[in-house]
């Protein structure tokens, strides 16, 4: 699905990937984890192409094809997805809307009533009501309504590769519930996930197949869902002294 290749990457001419090498496979669900500025969120965003970011060295190949050069809209339209850490408001633009404007960008065009069942049938798994659906992108939304707009996103655009951004921040019990369960429900055998995370409690109810460690904008460690529990006891400190 997914192979980076010796990835180096610079945000306003500093350096934040430094050789980066990792490799994601279809049918999986993967966990990225990391100490704060280890690089997870630049590489999230090198992925998806902001042009923010600059790639000095390696390669990115999505599906045997070459993207490190793609722009963002032709990145989406391959079936890459980004949901970002913090979502931008954007007011007077209603959540049907945005997302109808973004599936025919990425999609075949479907009637508007066909589209309206599919946002219907999508927001029924995430307890999305149609007051919600009503409302302004993010406009006033609480931390938890604008991860489960985002999922809604997910769900509604069916990308190939999901990368999530620190999905779960600021969710409550009840909002981590809904979210886990939209991105189990995207899952399946020719879908990829990267779930960018510092808490343990996500990934006890969307399980990885596979768990990477990021420190110094490299891939430091890899291994099994068990590997998450090493850290929450242990932290990162071991790694690094390793």
């Amino acid at each position: 699905m997914l192979e980076i290749k010796d990835l180096h990457a610079e945000v306003e001419g500093k350096q934040i990937l430094k050789g980066l090498n990792l490799i994601l496979e279809s049918g999986k669900i993967n966990a990225l984890m990391g100490p704060n500025g280890s690089g997870k969120s630049t590489l999230a965003n090198v992925l998806m192409g902001n042009k923010k970011y600059k790639i000095t060295k390696g390669k990115i190949i999505f599906n045997g094809k070459d993207i490190t050069d793609l722009p963002v809209d032709e990145r989406a339209r391959l079936g890459l997805f980004l949901s970002f850490q913090y979502p931008q408001e954007i007011s007077g633009v209603s959540i049907p809307n945005f997302l109808r404007t973004a599936y025919n960008s990425t999609h075949e065009k479907i009637k508007l009533k066909d589209f309206k069942k599919l946002i219907s049938d999508k927001s029924k798994l995430l307890n999305v009501d149609e007051t919600f659906l009503n409302r302004y992108l993010n406009e006033g939304f609480s931390g938890g309504e604008k991860k489960k707009s985002e999922i809604l996103q997910l769900l509604t655009l069916d990308p190939k590769l999901a990368i999530l951004d620190e999905t779960d921040s600021g969710l409550d019990i009840d909002a981590l519930r809904a979210v886990s369960k939209g991105v189990n429900k995207f899952m399946n055998k020719d879908k990829t996930v990267l779930i960018i995370t510092h808490y343990k409690r996500i990934l006890e109810q969307i399980k990885p197949d596979k768990v990477f460690i990021m420190i110094d904008g490299k891939i430091a460690m890899e291994g099994k869902s068990k590997l998450v529990d090493q850290l929450e006891e242990k932290g990162y400190g071991w790694i690094e002294r390793d």
